[in-house]
């Protein structure tokens, strides 16, 4: 659009002649009309001129500045200023046009406009160029704000105390302190005010922010001199910067100092002190000072409360932390988000997730709002317990309330579905984020790959390696050795050892972890002198080899049945003065046990519980299995009560080598008949499957019936009714016999009573007779012939039976 020159038509009478009234009356009206104009009309040019044409040129002059003043558009405002300003520069209308562009942050604009301005010998009035340093400073432009005022300085103006103190500020927040302390000194020497206690102020908090609280002490003292703190604001700031630095004692000097020259301490002063004291747990000391603060009359407030309800969760002291919270309502304070965002951390921290739930339901009555803070501590540690989809579903209803989780939230949530298994659901939360333009950090990253690894999907962990060198992300030694067990578990061990040497060439430190990953990919391939070569090189490295590589080696030589070798490497763990753990003796164990070595394997059991070391069930099982591989179903058994009677729970693995060697041994009638024991000296187990055999039960029938009774015998009736139904599951189904075995187990824990809820009651004449039969013999065989009270309610259950087909 063209711009049509204005021209103002100069008319006899002056603004200056209209009468006061008049004069405010005539301005207004036309400072009104321009202004709807230029906003209504596209075209305003015309309709414009002629009402300027309508009055004084006086009168337009002094109502440029004001219309300018009221244009809330940039773009409009510099329009107008170009079409009333063609061959009349006027210093008030610029100055207006340069306090619009401030305004709208166009400080673009400005420095186009200034040289323009120059141009036409229009200097930028003094006003103007205070303005232009607080709003440059208010929109943290501290580099901005310092060309404007030394502008300011080459025009001949020195700007006013608060323009400076608004530039010392902007400077102090955006990290340039240097700078500022250098402007301080410059605003001093001046000497004519245009520092102020407020300026002393923003340098002192600057540099106590900064950890420099003895410089900041230092500029106190070049100001008053000596010791001198001139009022409470300072001692606080100064109180809070030692607090931040953690030398508490340091700020209750200071806080003890105030009291003692008269100053009343107020709740800020309080404040940093308790948060420090909270921080390091020293709660004593904390409740110490909160009488005090109430002895003088100061109000406790909220923040005061959160300080330390949040001091008592982060060291786990929640029970204490909950009595807090409940005295704030005694105390008439009211909890607000920041309050329950604490407690709900600390007890999702303890796993405790019934408690936060509470309390978000609590928040909720409340008329609270959870913040992304309170979903980031329940998405954690639901994701912490298993409990994924409702961690998933508290990140959708976030979502839906319109919280913007950070990386925090998705970190969270993407650790949690790696922990989970749900690796390609935290996938999918990955591109959410993306889609969010939330760039993943090297956490979630690191989660990522080392989830995808464990399933197996290497060309996904390459992808995601690739896709972090692409956002500049380094990878680190965790997510180089994460690669490099992956490969290994893809079998791909030459990618694993050329992925390993490239990490080395970069100078990444594979650290133990890393060698560890190696020696256990050399060992699963069977390349020993590989392994003790990588183990050499980590000693070269000075990173001493620990239990988890020595216990890896072990398993390398056990596998290829060089227990000679794995018996040295274990000797040599000891030389080094390692401790061998549970996993390290049940590897060696296991080697032994497939060499035909069950006395030494044997040996190590006791070795390894004289050294304090309790055997779990991989340890028995790997037991049971060795001696049920090599005929010693004796053996096996033992074990098997053993580890009933240290309270160790059997897993299927270890049921299925019990049932295996006894159903391969059953199928040998010579192994069953000679077992080198007399009948009475035989284990529970052995005895009632060599009974259940002679009675021509089916094989695995007589070993699962065998593993009941050797259950129930050892008090394990719960475990006895899982493993039935378990092996029901399976197909098998129970017979009296087993009903029999079940109803010893509950007549040893006192609980015959409840017979009717563990026996189907439909058993004819003949199935009951023989679940009475093998009750006998229970008692014969465990109780010394002594009649229980199970035969006594087979017997009469029998004679019942008896009575109605007789009555037929």
């Amino acid at each position: 659009m063209s711009r049509v020159l204005f021209v103002v038509p100069i008319k006899t009478r002056s603004f200056s002649s209209y009468s006061g009234k008049n004069q405010q009356k005539a301005l207004h009206a036309i400072v009104k009309d321009a202004v709807r104009i230029l906003i209504t009309r596209e075209q305003w040019e015309t309709p414009l001129q002629d009402r300027f044409s309508q009055e004084e040129e006086d009168l337009v002059l002094v109502a440029i500045p004001l219309v300018i003043d009221r244009i809330h558009s940039p773009e409009l405002g510099l329009s107008f200023l170009e079409w009333v300003s063609r061959g009349r520069p006027d210093s008030r209308s610029y100055s207006a046009i340069l306090r619009l562009l401030a305004r709208s942050n166009r400080f673009q604009d400005v420095d186009a406009l200034i040289p323009k301005m120059m141009e036409r010998r229009v200097l930028p009035a003094a006003d103007v160029l205070n303005f232009l340093i607080v709003a440059s400073s208010n929109a943290r432009l501290p580099d901005k704000a310092l060309e404007f005022f030394a502008l300011s300085k080459k025009l001949g103006y020195f700007p006013r105390v608060v323009s400076c103190n608004s530039l010392l500020n902007a400077l102090v927040n955006g990290g340039k302190i240097g700078a500022a302390h250098d402007l301080y000194l410059e605003l001093l020497k001046r000497g004519d005010g245009s520092a102020d206690n407020y300026s002393t102020c923003i340098i002192v908090k600057g540099l106590c922010k900064m950890g420099k609280v003895e410089e900041g002490r230092k500029i106190i003292r070049d100001r008053w001199g000596g010791l001198c703190v001139p009022n409470v604001v300072f001692y606080n700031i100064l109180i809070d910067g030692y607090c931040r630095k953690g030398e508490i004692r340091h700020a209750i000097e200071l806080l003890e100092e105030m009291k003692m020259k008269g100053f009343l301490p107020t709740v800020v002063s309080y404040g940093p002190i308790i948060n420090g004291l909270c921080l390091k747990g020293n709660f004593k000391a904390v409740e110490k000072h909160l009488a005090d603060m109430r002895n003088r009359g100061v109000t406790i407030n909220a923040f005061i409360y959160n300080n330390l309800i949040n001091g008592l969760c982060k060291h786990g002291n929640m029970n204490e932390a909950m009595k807090v919270f409940r005295s704030m309502e005694e105390n008439d304070v009211i909890p607000d988000i920041v309050t329950y965002n604490a407690l709900v951390s600390g007890f999702c921290k303890e796993g405790k997730v019934k408690e936060a739930v509470d309390l978000m339901k609590m928040l909720f009555d409340q008329n609270l709002v959870p913040n992304k803070f309170t979903y980031t501590s329940l998405i954690h540690v639901h994701c912490k317990v298993g409990e994924v989809s409702l961690a998933l579903d508290l990140f959708i209803e976030m979502l839906k309330k319109g919280h913007h989780p950070d990386i925090m939230t998705y970190g969270a949530l993407v650790h949690g579905l790696v922990i989970a298994g749900e690796v390609r659901d935290a996938l999918a939360v990955r591109d959410k984020m993306i889609e969010r333009g939330m760039v993943p950090d090297a956490n979630i990253y690191n989660s990522l790959i080392s989830g995808v690894c464990k399933k197996g999907m290497l060309a996904t962990a390459k992808k995601l390696l690739s896709e972090m060198l692409d956002q500049k992300i380094l990878p680190d030694s965790y997510v180089y050795v994460t690669l490099v067990d992956g490969y290994i578990r893809n079998n791909d061990l030459n990618g694993a050892v050329c992925l390993f040497k490239f990490m080395i060439g970069k100078g990444i430190k594979p650290g133990l972890i890393g060698y560890n990953a190696m020696v256990k990919g050399y060992c699963k391939f069977g390349m020993m002198k590989d392994a003790v070569l990588c183990v050499d090189e980590m000693v070269k490295q000075k990173i001493s080899p620990d239990e988890f590589t020595f216990t890896t080696l072990i398993d390398g030589y056990a596998k290829k049945n060089d227990m000679v070798e794995a018996q040295k490497i274990f000797d040599n763990m000891f030389n080094r003065k390692l401790t061998p753990n549970v996993v390290t003796y049940t590897t060696l164990i296991h080697g032994f046990c497939q060499i035909q070595g069950l006395d030494r394997a044997e040996c190590l059991l006791k070795e390894m519980k004289s050294h304090g070391l309790v055997p779990n069930v991989i340890t028995y099982s790997t037991l049971i299995q060795g001696c049920c591989r090599h005929g010693e179903l004796e053996k096996a058994s033992l074990f098997f009560e053993e580890m009933l009677q240290e309270n160790c729970i059997p897993n299927d693995t270890t049921y299925h080598y019990l049932i295996n060697g006894l159903t391969n041994a059953s199928l040998n009638a010579e192994t069953i008949i000679q077992n080198g024991k007399k009948e009475h000296e035989e284990s529970v187990l052995v005895h009632f499957h060599k009974r259940l055999i002679a009675d021509s039960w089916e094989p695995k029938s007589a070993a699962y019936n065998a593993v009941i009774i050797c259950l129930c015998n050892q008090k394990k009736l719960e475990l006895a009714c899982q493993f039935m139904d378990k092996m029901a599951g399976k197909g098998w189904s129970p017979d009296s016999v087993t009903y029999s075995f079940l109803l010893h187990g509950l007549w040893m824990r006192g609980r015959l009573t409840e017979w009717k809820d563990i026996s189907p009651c439909n058993f004819d004449s003949h199935q009951i007779n023989f679940a009475l039969k093998y009750s006998m013999l229970v008692d014969q065989y465990l109780f010394r012939g002594v009649t229980s009270e199970v035969s006594y309610l087979l017997q009469s259950l029998s004679e019942e039976c008896l009575r109605k087909s007789t009555a037929k």
